[in-house]
């Protein structure tokens, strides 16, 4: 297990899908990976929220695993979103990012219908896919965007002896410690919000999946390495100063506001995929302004 945590321990990106034109556009997508491979990031998460994953058709989200794949360097470690809404779409989801390359996978937890999923449903759930994974398997728990289906310390506690169920990101509010304490030997926490990333790694968390490493990926890293080096004063002025600008970015609009920032950082971000909306022109200028006032910009 000490591979596994040493995989796990540091910043992810979860990777934008860029978009021009309302189609995948895959050689923004290989640009922002290059530029991104020279920074001090972990790795990258393929395939979740941040690449809006559930606009992608199953044929495109394979084209984006191959793309990222192609072009990471390979000390980045690649971690791909595979969780469907059944099992069995899942486990093949799964088999087919391993087989271009995935070296662990994550699950959003099925949600459709959501009134009939218990802790015995997730266990079930995440318990055949990691039996039938070839790689370790993570629990991806972020119920604003899974119809409120909420992943509870139990699960965890069932979960987390499985030697196949390595860790979970946890993009929850107020839950994390709770997962902390059911976890089993081997299983770790990652934050999915630069929101709580330092305090998650205070109280015994290892990494973050952070949607501002796509536009600052060294910044967020920074963080991560101040905190390993024990420069905690350092380390907390700085969580403060990430905490505020994750406030300003994701904060006004999702992944429509981090992908305008990208596109202010050097990066293609573009529009969401419709019908979700770009941010507005005055909402551009007014995080143009914030970013280079808060120093992220030069």
């Amino acid at each position: 297990m000490g591979e596994v945590k040493e995989m796990l321990s540091g910043v992810f990106a979860p990777v934008a899908t860029p978009f021009q034109d309302d189609e995948v556009f895959y050689k923004g997508l290989s640009e922002n990976i290059e530029k991104m491979n020279e920074s001090g990031l972990k790795g990258y998460f393929v395939l979740g929220t941040n690449g809006e994953y559930k606009s992608l058709s199953v044929v495109e989200r394979l084209e984006v695993l191959k793309t990222v794949a192609a072009h990471r360097k390979k000390d980045k470690v690649f971690m791909a979103g595979t969780g469907m809404e059944s099992t069995k779409e899942t486990i093949e989801m799964t088999r087919r990012a391993v087989d271009i390359g995935a070296q662990m996978v994550s699950l959003l937890m099925p949600h459709f219908f959501a009134k009939r999923i218990d802790d015995d449903v997730l266990v079930r759930y995440i318990t055949e896919v990691a039996d039938n994974s070839p790689v370790p398997v993570l629990i991806y728990n972020n119920p604003s965007v899974a119809a409120g289906v909420t992943v509870s310390p139990e699960v965890v506690r069932r979960v987390s002896s499985h030697p196949n169920v390595v860790g979970m990101k946890d993009s929850s509010k107020g839950n994390y410690k709770g997962y902390l304490e059911a976890a089993g030997e081997g299983f770790y926490v990652l934050a999915g919000s630069a929101g709580f990333f330092f305090e998650l790694l205070q109280d015994g968390g290892i990494g973050g999946v952070l949607s501002l490493a796509n536009v600052f990926p060294d910044v967020c890293a920074k963080l991560y390495t101040l905190f390993i080096e024990k420069k905690t004063e350092e380390a907390a002025a700085l969580s403060e100063r990430i905490v505020g600008l994750n406030k300003v970015v994701s904060g006004m609009s999702g992944v429509a506001s981090v992908k305008a920032a990208m596109d202010l950082a050097g990066f293609h971000g573009g529009e969401p995929r419709r019908p979700i909306s770009g941010v507005t022109a005055q909402q551009r200028e007014e995080l143009k302004k914030e970013l280079l006032e808060r120093g992220f910009l030069r």
